[in-house]
């Protein structure tokens, strides 16, 4: 058992006296309760992934370096034609695991879900959007988890990962499993343990990034922690799925309402004539009491826009309370774009122009830097509202030949952009190893990332 867990509270040391209160697998399975099981002395031989986006594929490729025979399951034949040629997002560390798999062949990719039979683990990685109202689209999770479900035999342990409403795990996995007459926690081992990957950054790799388990049983959570620790030194075990499922909401809530709060605060520093930077930089340097996060543009990608709702939308008519300050703050993450539109119509006015025939370029449209993911990017409602107002707009973003907005119009990005072409340019994605040194000559910038120092002139949202 470790005995030494890293946790990341403000509240000046007092964490010391919380530290009873988890339970760490030692790599080898552990209980809560500390009791032995008779998952002791199984191991994981062959590992099915379900889904190989984001996080199925580096899921997949970090259990294929820990010696798993990996087969990696997804409907999308585009996807797996990419993955085979390896033009995926990957940190390069993955790239390189990534070929040599595929090379040595002891990852396996196809479309076919009865080869789910033959693995010891099965883990399922599909995504769980949002859909325009902000309700929760569950129709892959629901196919990913029959699949699972009319594939498994004996013996197998069942990991969801996917980040979504608490009792999930129980109502896809375990109640179906029980239907068909396996004993969950004896026949199979089913369990819940969210997913924590950073697309792009390699400074948060799987290996370094602590991960939690629920297990339906004791057993269940002793045979999925050994799976999960074949991905990670650390493993933290709850009492449930459904406390796992929880964990993972809380966590992205929390990212929704600090960023909603810096966006806030951003916001006041302009009318104050301070740098919001320069304040959340010296806020941060208290070792306690103060969690950092930067301003933006707004908020985009597979989690934080997305994984709130899913509290939200299962609270309807069951709290009267609701979750006031969860839904304001995620009203003011979706009011953010607009922000950006009406500040380059400030900047504009400035010099008497207008976002009527305004020649606007908007720098970077995916929704980090880095990677090539436009889901949920801020860059869409932006580009929308820009050309509502009728300004004339093109984007420049080496990584995404082409956006689709709202009317399924489709623009396609600029391989090249001038200082002298523009009337505007706002910053909105810078990615690494682009060189932006022409936008110092361009008339106006609007720097939505406050972080833009290639053009000491900026104007900030």
């Amino acid at each position: 058992m470790t005995t030494n867990p890293e946790l990341s509270l403000a509240v000046n040391g007092r964490e010391r006296q919380l530290l009873t209160k988890l339970v760490i697998a030692d790599g080898q399975g552990s209980t809560p309760a500390g009791t032995r099981t008779n998952a002791d002395e199984h191991t994981t031989a062959t590992a099915a992934i379900v889904g190989l986006g984001y996080v199925g594929l580096p899921t997949a490729l970090a259990l294929n370096a820990s010696g798993c025979r990996t087969v990696g399951v997804d409907v999308s034949a585009n996807r797996l034609r990419a993955i085979r040629a390896g033009e995926v997002d990957l940190i390069d560390a993955d790239r390189e695991t990534l070929a040599a798999a595929l090379v040595a062949d002891t990852l396996r990719l196809g479309d076919d879900p009865s080869v789910l039979r033959d693995a010891d683990a099965v883990i399922i990685c599909v995504p769980t959007p949002v859909d325009s109202e902000h309700v929760p689209e569950l129709s892959a999770l629901r196919a990913a988890c029959g699949a699972v479900v009319e594939h498994a035999r004996v013996g197998q342990t069942i990991i969801l990962t996917s980040t979504t409403f608490v009792g999930t795990t129980r109502q896809m996995l375990v109640e179906p499993l029980r239907a068909r007459g396996l004993r969950v926690g004896v026949d199979v081992f089913v369990a819940f343990s969210p997913e924590r990957i950073d697309p792009g950054n390699p400074d948060h790799v799987q290996h370094d990034t602590p991960r939690v388990v629920g297990g339906t049983t004791p057993a269940c959570a002793d045979r999925a922690a050994e799976v999960v620790s074949r991905m990670t030194d650390v493993v933290y075990l709850v009492s449930s799925p459904e406390a796992a499922e929880a964990t993972k909401l809380y966590e992205n809530i929390f990212r929704a309402v600090t960023l909603a709060l810096a966006n806030e605060f951003a916001d006041v520093c302009g009318t104050l004539d301070l740098d919001p930077i320069e304040v959340t930089l010296a806020a941060s340097t208290k070792p306690y009491g103060f969690l950092a996060t930067l301003p933006g543009p707004g908020v985009g990608g597979h989690c934080i826009p997305c994984d709130p709702y899913y509290l939200l939308w299962q609270l309807e008519g069951r709290s009267t309370s609701g979750a006031p300050l969860i839904s304001e703050a995620m009203r003011a993450i979706d009011l953010r774009p607009g922000r950006v539109a009406e500040r380059a119509a400030e900047v504009l006015a400035e010099t008497g122009g207008t976002l009527a025939g305004a020649r606007v370029l908007v720098l970077g449209v995916s929704y980090k830097p880095g990677v090539r993911d436009l889901r949920e990017s801020s860059a869409l409602p932006l580009i929308d509202q820009l050309l509502a107002a009728g300004a004339e707009v093109s984007y420049f973003d080496p990584l995404i030949p082409e956006i689709r907005l709202p009317g399924d119009r489709v623009m396609r990005g600029l391989p090249s952009a001038r200082a002298e072409d523009w009337d505007l340019v706002i910053a909105h994605t810078l990615h690494p190893g682009i060189d932006y040194s022409w936008a110092a000559d361009c008339v106006r910038v609007l720097d939505a990332t406050y972080r833009f120092d290639a053009a000491p002139h900026r104007a900030v949202v």
